[in-house]
Parts: C-alpha cells; sequence; structure tokens
C-alpha cells in the first residue's frame, strides 16, 4: 500500500466532524509507527534493560 493509500485510508476511518488537529496528530502517529517499525527493522533497537535505564531519569 502506498503512503497515498495509507494517508487516505486513516482519513477516510475518521469521524466526519473530524478537525484539522485531529487529522494531524493521526497522521503523525502513523508516520511514528512507521518510522518505528523501520528503525526496528534495521535493527536499531534497545534492550529492555537500557529502556528501563532511559525511563527511570524521566520517572524519578
Amino acid at each position: 500500500m502506498t503512503v497515498k493509500e495509507q494517508v487516505l485510508d486513516a482519513v477516510n476511518e475518521l469521524p466526519p466532524d473530524v478537525s484539522f488537529e485531529d487529522v494531524m496528530e493521526r497522521l503523525y502517529l502513523l508516520y511514528k509507527i512507521e518510522r518505528g517499525i523501520a528503525q526496528a527493522d534495521a535493527g536499531e533497537t534497545v534492550s529492555n534493560e537500557e529502556a528501563k535505564k532511559r525511563m527511570a531519569r524521566w520517572l524519578t
């Protein structure tokens, strides 16, 4: 599926009274998901332990 098709599908799934802000948030979410999948496929991941260490800085 092309990016254009993905965008059109995402917009068509939204309710008729959607705002431009809601559309942009939805598209940005889909972009971030695609980017994360590409990074994972490229081996650009961190271990669970490393993720916990990074999160601990923000959660304390």
